[in-house]
C-alpha cells in the first residue's frame, strides 16, 4: 500500500492548494470572527488559510503549525506578514502553552491526523475560555468530485485501488463525526455546515497533471503505475469527465465545517 506524502508544497499548491484558497474564505465568512484576536491554525500546510485569515479578519496575530517541515518552509516564503509565525509541531502534542489562542482553526488537516480526537483536546488545551474552535475538511466520501471521478476511475481498472480511496480510509469527512468531536471534546453550541465550492478545471491536463505531483493519496498511487497502467488510467478519466464545448472540466468540492466555542 501506498502513503500520501506532504513535503512539497508547490507540487500540493497545484493539486488541490488552489480550491484550498476558495474554502478558507468561505469557511472564515462563516465564522463571524470579529477583528483584533489571536489565532492559531493547525495544520497550516503551504500557509492557505493562515494567509487568508490575515486577508480577511484583521487578526493581532496568527501561529501557524504543521508536521511537514517542507510545508511549513513554503509557508514561511508565500506569507510574509509579520502579525503570522510557523512551528513545526504535531497536532496532537502543538508545542505551545495553554490558553494562547482566542481562535483555534484546522483547515483539511483531521483527516489525516492518526488521532483526531487527541488533536481536538489539544485545541480545547490551547483555546481560551469562551473562544472559538472550529475545522473543515474535504467530503471525501462524496463531495470532493475531482477525487471521486479519480479513484472510481482507478478502482475500475484496479480494484485495490479503492484501499486508498480517502473516502474509504478517513474517519472524519462527514458531518456526524465531526459534530461528535466537537461534541465530545465539550464545546458549547457545535454545528456543521457544507462549504461547496466551484473547482474549474481549463481542459483536461489542467485536471490530470496535479496528480502526476506525488502530494496526497491519489498522486502517490500515480508515483507507482507502470507507464501502461498510467495511460489507462489517463484514458479512463478522460473518458468519464464532463466536458464543456470549450474544454473545460467544471466540477465542485464540498467540505463540512465544524464550529464550537469553548467553555467559559
Amino acid at each position: 500500500m501506498t502513503h500520501p506524502v506532504w513535503a512539497d508544497g508547490d507540487a500540493y499548491e497545484a493539486y488541490v492548494g488552489r480550491w484550498s484558497r476558495l474554502v478558507a474564505a468561505e469557511f472564515l465568512l462563516g465564522l463571524g470572527v470579529p477583528p483584533g484576536r489571536h489565532w492559531l491554525d493547525v495544520g497550516c500546510g503551504t500557509g492557505v488559510l493562515t494567509s487568508t485569515i490575515l486577508a480577511d479578519v484583521a487578526p493581532a496575530q496568527v501561529i501557524g503549525v504543521d508536521r511537514s517541515a517542507g510545508f511549513v518552509a513554503t509557508a514561511r516564503t508565500r506569507v510574509t506578514d509579520p502579525r503570522a509565525t510557523f512551528h513545526v509541531g504535531d497536532a496532537r502534542a502543538l508545542p505551545l502553552p495553554d490558553r494562547i489562542a482566542d481562535v483555534v482553526v484546522s483547515g483539511l488537516t483531521l483527516n489525516f491526523v492518526p488521532e483526531p480526537a487527541r488533536a481536538v483536546a489539544e485545541f480545547a488545551r490551547v483555546v481560551r475560555p469562551a473562544g472559538v474552535v472550529a475545522a473543515y475538511v474535504w467530503d471525501y466520501a462524496a463531495g470532493m468530485a475531482m477525487m471521486r471521478h479519480f479513484w472510481e476511475a482507478a478502482a475500475q481498472l484496479d480494484p485495490a485501488a479503492s484501499e486508498l480511496d480517502e473516502g474509504n480510509r478517513c474517519t472524519v469527512c462527514e458531518p456526524e463525526a465531526l459534530r461528535a468531536l466537537w461534541e465530545d471534546a465539550g464545546f458549547d453550541a457545535v454545528s456543521v455546515r457544507p462549504v461547496d465550492v466551484p473547482t474549474v478545471f481549463t481542459d483536461f491536463a489542467d485536471y490530470w497533471t496535479p496528480f502526476l505531483g506525488g502530494q496526497g493519496s491519489a498522486p502517490s498511487y500515480v508515483t507507482t503505475l507502470a507507464e501502461p497502467a498510467r495511460v489507462a488510467l489517463r484514458e479512463a478519466l478522460a473518458a468519464r469527465l464532463p466536458v464543456e464545448p470549450d474544454g473545460s472540466i467544471r466540477l465542485t468540492a464540498r467540505a463540512w465545517a465544524v464550529r464550537g466555542a469553548a467553555p467559559r
